[in-house]
């Protein structure tokens, strides 16, 4: 009997067929987002949305490409799992790249260096800017055909590929790295440095006959944050002096806005390059040893606890008394008698500063802050060019500077909220869910015992990591914990601090790399000079430079990564054919990562692993078959193989 009501017919399979009703409503169910693509070496992408990230197979992006936005339609979700097709391209992405050229008959291409950018560009006969095949070249995309490749032209030859200076410089153009200082930013800064700050004896706070001190890194150029400790009969007074550089670089100035284009220096093995021209950076602004300088101070009275007991910031004169570098600084507090000879004021201050160091670590240590155990690598190339990678020290001397400029970011960021005013503050956010549970699992896995509050919280991590302390695997939790937490980025809104368990966090302390903190002092001394109603205007201000100096600081980090893998394999070239003992250090579906004592990494691929064929266990991080596995963190003996130039890793293999 036929069922006229029906909005749907079966077919003999019993499956629905589609009639324009059910089309019709199921076209009101369709969801569509919009969102950044971000592409993959594998030609795929995903679609970086707030709500969750949308993987994009290469076949349904439809033209689209490496940093567009785009509008796509979700076509599968189940739990985290999103996949999406692309329908609309709203916004081309980034246009200029450095790649390497190719000739042809029909005039050439360039392989861009953004391996994220998948499709090479297509360049006309008499657009190639005389480059040859093998060149590293700047490239300008100029059109975006409906079908095939985006078409580009060569505005710059940096030299042949694989040679150092040519390789550096396509990786800051890639990075957007500027170089030079414009002739009207060096001339403006120079005039500014040269100017007279007798004015400012007369209206500042004196602290010239304090004994304040900075101390660096053995190779560091500009000083901008200095130090000073005095006991008190209810703890300690401690003062961290910050160069004022918003003295020397008006709101709106040339400099200023070259400034805010770059929003932090960029730190190579080789050099620097920095936010504000040399005259200031090394000059003006620079704490430098026996010279009177303007600063901003934060002094803090901190409590036998711990606590802050009160606070007070001041526009002052300082004249650093010594210009320590943390060798001699934590040579003093072992005791060393030379260097203790030398400057017997210092150390006896340095003492008092180890022990509220050692008062505000532990407190900090008590509210959850997480204190990671990653190693830094520290490479240094001498004058015969040999490059040499160590670890880099993290001792006393560097971890109570760290302790003190942590405290006064917090008390600056904590008065601003406050009082209500604008500020550029330094978040950090809960770890996404997804991330969480996957980390959990992982953990769980090792054997773990996992205790897991409702609201994960900073003690939750810090738990953690002291239960696995002193274990082999330590390292691995300390490493899979960090790739699942949120990155810290700059924003007008304060919401905390996760990693630091900090309620209120700016950056404050160093102003002559980071334009963050250039806006914070301008605010704090408007506030001082003018009251809340003049450090209010500048809300607008504070959002647009947390904005664009989010963004600068990722892509300087991306510099920085790129030019020490650089670095890193010059130096394994120089050990083609050794044996050395490294750890694993990431597991993926086509190998596995081995880094050396020294950070030095490089790639097994899993065709060339002993045993056979493998299974990847994404959740474990794990590759394994029947009689073998390799998993995160596990020892392993390799043999530098050869060297990936283009990929700038090294090959290895297990030994």
């Amino acid at each position: 009997m036929k069922r006229e009501n029906k909005k749907y017919r079966a077919d003999k399979r019993g499956k629905k067929q589609r009639t324009p009703e059910r089309v019709a409503r199921r076209a009101k169910e369709e969801k569509y987002v919009e969102g950044e693509l971000q592409g993959t070496e594998r030609g795929s992408a995903f679609l970086l949305h707030d709500g969750g990230d949308y993987y994009i197979a290469a076949g349904d992006l439809n033209g689209a490409l490496h940093g567009d936005r785009v509008r796509a339609r979700e076509i599968r979700s189940h739990g985290h799992s999103r996949q999406a097709v692309v329908v609309e391209i709203l916004g081309r992405g980034k246009r200029t790249f450095s790649g390497t050229y190719v000739s042809n008959r029909y005039g050439g291409f360039v392989a861009a260096d953004e391996r994220r950018f998948f499709a090479d560009i297509f360049i006309d006969k008499g657009k190639n800017g005389g480059a040859q095949t093998g060149d590293k070249v700047a490239v300008l995309i100029t059109e975006y055909p409906p079908h095939g490749n985006p078409k580009g032209e060569i505005t710059e030859v940096f030299g042949r590929q694989f040679d150092k200076t040519a390789e550096l410089k396509s990786i800051e153009y890639s990075c957007g790295i500027r170089g030079k200082f414009p002739e009207a930013v060096v001339k403006a800064a120079e005039k500014a440095a040269k100017g007279s700050i007798g004015q400012e004896c007369f209206c500042r706070l004196d602290l010239t006959n304090e004994l304040i001190f900075t101390i660096d890194g053995e190779d560091a150029r500009d000083f901008d944050d200095a130090v000073s400790v005095r006991k008190t009969e209810k703890g300690y007074e401690l003062g961290v002096h910050i160069a004022d550089v918003s003295y020397y670089v008006r709101e709106s100035d040339v400099v200023d806005k070259e400034a805010y284009e770059r929003a932090t220096s960029v730190y190579f093995p080789e050099k620097v390059v920095p936010m504000l021209p040399e005259s200031l950076s090394n000059g003006a602004c620079s704490l430098v040893e026996g010279e009177i300088r303007l600063t901003l101070s934060c002094i803090m009275e901190i409590g036998a606890d711990g606590e802050t007991a009160g606070y007070r910031f001041a526009e002052s004169l300082i004249r650093s008394r010594a210009r320590l570098t943390y060798t001699e600084a934590q040579k003093m507090l072992d005791g060393d008698a030379q260097e203790t000879a030398r400057r017997p004021e210092v150390a006896a201050a340095l003492r008092e500063m180890r022990e509220l160091y050692r008062i505000l670590a532990k407190k900090r240590a008590e509210r959850g802050s997480v204190d990671f155990e990653i190693p830094e690598a520290s490479i240094t190339v001498g004058k015969d060019g040999e490059i040499r990678i160590e670890k880099r020290a993290r001792d006393d001397a560097h971890r109570l500077i760290e302790e003190f400029m942590i405290r006064a970011n917090e008390t600056v960021a904590g008065a601003l909220y406050k009082m209500k005013l604008p500020c550029v503050y330094r978040v950090h956010e809960k770890p996404e869910e997804s991330k969480l549970q996957a980390f959990y699992e992982f953990v769980a896995g090792l054997g773990v015992p996992v205790r897991r509050s409702g609201n994960v919280s900073g003690k939750d991590f810090s738990a953690l990591l002291e239960s696995v302390r002193g274990k082999s695997y330590a390292n691995v939790v300390n490493t899979v914990m960090l790739r699942s937490m949120q990155k810290a980025k700059y924003s007008p809104q304060d919401i905390g601090h996760f990693g630091l368990a900090s309620e209120h966090y700016c950056h404050f302390t160093s102003p002559i790399r980071r334009y963050p903190d250039l806006i914070v002092h301008r605010i704090l001394k408007s506030y001082l000079n003018g009251g809340k109603k003049c450090a209010a205007a500048y809300k607008d201000t504070a959002a647009a430079a947390a904005q664009q100096s989010s963004a600068k600081e990722l892509k300087a980090q991306e510099a920085e990564r790129a030019v020490d893998d650089f670095y890193k394999m010059r130096y394994l070239s120089a050990h083609i054919g050794e044996e050395f003992d490294g750890v694993i250090s990431s597991v993926t579906n086509f190998g596995i990562f081995v880094e050396l004592e020294n950070t030095a990494e490089g790639l097994i691929r899993i065709e060339t692993l002993k045993g056979g064929w493998y299974e990847f266990d994404e959740k474990n991080f794990v590759l394994k078959n029947k009689s073998k596995s390799y998993r995160l963190g596990q020892a392993i003996r390799i043999r530098v193989d050869g060297l990936d130039a283009i990929s700038r890793k090294a090959e290895f293999s297990e030994v």
